[in-house]
């Protein structure tokens, strides 16, 4: 702490000023009547359907066609992927078998006004473009960029089958994905994997802009009958795989044959209503650590409010690689009882700085030895609670996300549910969580440090300590 200079606390400050307009105002450009946005601000936070309601949609295949269960579950993924895609994770995604229908519920989108359902649908789109590129190039945004853009091997209408399969092999169950091509892409296919079958090279399989998988090219491809396997891969996952490829791959186009409007749960007004008890129990809450802790409590409220302008920035899409979010009423609880963790951690940490103070410790000395010593409990305090949000976001999230995956062993019993609000609560409480890491003990460390070197601020009082003229 003594290697902390003076202007690291106007330094701290200074950017969390500026992170907060920048995720409160977002930065857009306009041409014409055309709105780019290039950081998203709040007012394109995509609200859940307790909050806003929305869209029930059912599709179906055309008139006269029916569909096999393997289809349908192929076209389910293909609507799942694009929901993901477009930053709805408050949805609810259900296939009835019997009349070929497929059901999603999700939100409306930010900024709604004329609550339009036919508009909503367009914009969930009724089929996904399946495409085999060249390589795996992308940009900062994960978009297929360089020869990867440019270079497009097949696309999904020249896949004829995608299934899971499976083979032993020393006595263990190998899984894979076999696909076959029409006349057209296994020719196209053949060229492809002759050429990169020498280097190893990737070919990358995209649905609409997203990478469902890049495999390497092990041997040259003639016959049309590829396999992509994965030592990662057991049935659900080579079965998800598979179900994506064919969704792209569909003799049929999905239609819409039924859409409605959702009346909200809750409404704007309970929105509203918690919007402002957080504010009002945000301000109390300073108040009270200012009072008790003094300067250490104006330095956690100045942490605390970077914690949640934090939280905001990982909903509205504020980072390149962290799409934007569907926030929902337990999403807001979420916030907020991360912010109740993140008081904890600075009561603990500064308790600890007062009594190494009382017991006669310098200034420097009580600080290095507070939060040393306060953080083993905020670790254990804090890593209890992400360990319950990576639970809740694998068990009411995506089936094929990432901590559906982590969370797959502890679910054998029983299915995963599409719930977005309970999700929407996993994801504000576990973003808010690991933001406490950062500003709760990394960013008041350096404010309080910083501080400290100022000679008017080393009274061991202001810091909740014994004055030195006592």
């Amino acid at each position: 702490m003594r290697r902390i200079k003076k202007p690291v606390f106007f330094i701290v400050v200074a950017l969390i000023a500026v992170f907060a307009y920048l995720t409160f105002a977002g930065v857009s450009t306009y041409y014409g009547d055309i709105k780019t946005s290039h950081i998203k601000g709040v007012d394109e936070i995509r609200w859940g359907i307790d909050i806003s309601g929305g869209v029930d949609v059912t599709f179906a295949p055309p008139e006269g066609v029916t569909a096999t269960e393997e289809q349908m579950d192929a076209a389910k993924a293909a609507i799942e992927v694009r929901l993901v895609n477009l930053g709805i994770t408050d949805y609810e995604l259900y296939v009835d078998y019997s009349n070929y229908d497929i059901i999603v519920r999700f939100p409306w989108q930010a900024g709604e006004e004329n609550f339009d359902p036919e508009a909503a649908v367009r914009e969930l789109g009724e089929t996904a473009e399946l495409t085999f590129r060249e390589g795996y190039e992308v940009d900062e945004l994960g978009l297929p960029t360089g020869v990867t853009a440019e270079n497009v091997i097949v696309s999904g209408e020249h896949v004829t089958t995608a299934q899971a399969a499976w083979y032993e092999e020393d006595g263990k169950n190998v899984f894979l994905v076999q696909l076959e091509f029409d006349e057209e892409g296994t020719k196209s296919f053949a060229e492809a994997t002759t050429r990169l079958a020498s280097s190893n090279g990737v070919i990358s399989i995209w649905m609409d802009d997203t990478c469902i998988s890049y495999p390497n090219v092990q041997s040259a491809i003639t016959d049309g009958k590829a396999q992509i396997t994965s030592p990662s891969f057991d049935y659900e996952s080579a079965k998800a795989l598979a179900d994506k490829i064919s969704a792209g791959a569909l003799p049929y186009k999905m239609v819409t044959s039924n859409f409605s409007t959702i009346s909200p749960t809750l409404g704007a007004g309970a929105r509203n209503a918690m919007l402002i008890a957080g504010v009002i129990a945000f301000a109390i809450i300073c108040l009270y650590m200012i009072i008790i802790y003094r300067l250490p409590g104006i330095v956690a409220s100045i942490a605390l409010f970077g914690q949640v302008v934090g939280t905001i920035a990982c909903i509205t899409g504020f980072f390149g690689n962290i799409p934007s979010f569907t926030l929902t009423l337990p999403g807001i609880a979420g916030i907020i009882l991360a912010v109740g963790m993140g008081v904890d951690a600075n009561v603990v940490t500064f308790e600890r700085v007062k009594e190494e103070l009382r017991n006669g410790k310098g200034l420097y000395s009580a600080l290095e030895q507070g939060y040393s010593r306060a953080w083993s409990a905020i670790f254990d305090g804090n890593i209890t609670i992400v360990f319950v949000a990576i639970i809740l976001m694998g068990a009411f999230g995506p089936p094929d996300s990432a901590f559906a995956w982590l969370m797959k062993p502890l679910y054998f019993l029983f299915p995963t549910t599409i719930e977005g609000t309970i999700y929407s609560f996993g994801y504000t409480l576990l973003v808010g969580v690991i933001l406490n890491f950062v500003f709760g003990v990394g960013a008041t460390r350096l404010m309080l440090a910083s501080l400290a070197k100022f000679k008017a601020l080393k009274n061991p009082k202001l810091y909740g300590g014994v004055s030195d003229e006592q």
